[in-house]
């Protein structure tokens, strides 16, 4: 009934508008001139009091504004947002508040005023260390803007992490070693290293549909700039924690490490997902992705446009795929306590003779080939 626990209990909130969309990105943002803020501060506040009638007496682990570019919400609206949590919700002494920001100059002019309505970490959309690839990704700020904000940063935040892709256009194996050299001598404490990918429904997507999206590494090099990169961050030391990302111990990402741990997180703002815990229940929730349609529904009392229970065979599933991600592995009792049955040890020893998987102190861990290929390492662990 209360495995959630296991993880712990954070919560998302969704600020969907950005400056511009980028090319890549398949979230939830929207471009708008005109932002009544006001607006949107009493729409997530009456969504906080909606859950505190269903999630009373928990102790609050984290806090994440994520977008979109939340770095475009005005202080006193995170402001508002955290202190309304603190109404509802115990927090933990070492509860983590962090706030997605754009490097731009309008942005960091405003970490003083998140530092001081609560916020402790930041973590950064640098993307690229070079304004040609910059460009490229659709990014609107340039390298020294990006270098100018991060030093803004950490003199307001002890915490700041920032995000790079690779394997990007005409990108090669060596210029990324070199990027992610000069990241890694920038860094604080965290990196979030992703390789690019190619989504439906995005101008990349379409671009890559119609042949218009060239230089792309072959999978190989692509392949190799991952394994580069994780050998690369652990020499620094800031070892692969996650599939994508790096931290000194100590310095992971504790929000991150809820989903990651399969704990309960409260999903506010249009798009935003969830996942509860409610006598003895999970549930997955989604809420209305349009903000002006989520604006109304929450004005009609509910943000949320779906709320459904999860079956054990999903839990148990969304528990696999979520934890073998991490380098702590997956906790062979708790998913026989979820599941009710042992994973099969035919099976384990297969994948352990291929070297993909380890085993020890009942934990079950991806070695670095198991989770360079993790998605064929699930397959054969969810198969039936």
């Amino acid at each position: 009934m209360d495995d959630w626990r296991n993880g712990g209990f954070g919560l998302y909130v969704h600020w969907p508008f950005c400056q511009a969309k980028c090319p890549y990105c398949d979230f939830n943002s929207h471009v708008s001139a005109n932002i009544d803020q006001k607006l949107w501060v009493r729409a997530y506040l009456s969504e906080l009091d909606r859950l505190s009638e269903q999630l009373s007496g928990r102790v609050l682990n984290s806090i994440f504004f994520g977008g979109g570019t939340p770095s475009l919400m005005q202080p006193e609206t995170v402001a508002a947002v955290i202190d309304r949590a603190r109404e509802i919700w115990p927090f933990a002494n070492d509860i983590e508040i962090s706030l997605e920001a754009n490097p731009g100059s309008v942005e960091a002019g405003r970490f003083a005023g998140y530092r001081d309505a609560g916020v402790n970490r930041i973590s950064m959309g640098i993307q690229a260390l070079n304004d040609e690839d910059l460009r490229r990704l659709g990014r609107i700020h340039s390298v020294s803007e990006a270098k100018s904000a991060f030093d803004i940063a950490r003199k307001c935040f002890d915490r700041v992490s920032f995000d790079l892709i690779y394997a990007r256009q005409g990108q090669t194996l060596k210029t990324w070693e070199a990027e992610l050299r000069e990241a890694l001598s920038m860094a604080i404490d965290h990196l979030s290293l992703y390789q690019l990918t190619i989504e439906d429904g995005t101008a990349f997507g379409d671009r890559y549909a119609r042949g218009k999206l060239r230089g792309l590494p072959a999978d190989d090099t692509a392949a190799d700039m991952y394994q580069a990169t994780q050998d690369i961050c652990a020499s620094f030391g800031m070892a692969g924690y996650e599939t994508s990302n790096h931290a000194k111990p100590g310095s992971e990402s504790r929000h991150n490490l809820i989903y990651w741990r399969y704990g309960d997180y409260a999903g506010i703002g249009p798009g935003a997902h969830g996942r509860l815990s409610i006598d003895g229940t999970r549930y997955a929730t989604e809420t209305h992705l349009a903000p002006g349609a989520w604006l109304e529904a929450v004005s009609k009392g509910n943000g949320e446009s779906l709320r459904e229970s999860l079956s054990q065979e999903d839990a148990v599933a969304e528990y696999m795929m979520m934890g073998m991600r991490l380098s702590e592995g997956l906790d062979l009792a708790r998913y026989t306590q979820l599941s009710g049955v042992n994973l099969p040890e035919s099976r384990l020893e297969d994948l352990v003779q291929m070297g993909m998987v380890t085993i020890s102190e009942k934990k079950l861990r991806a070695t670095d080939q198991g989770r360079a290929l993790l998605n064929a390492v699930l397959r054969e662990l969810l198969m039936d």
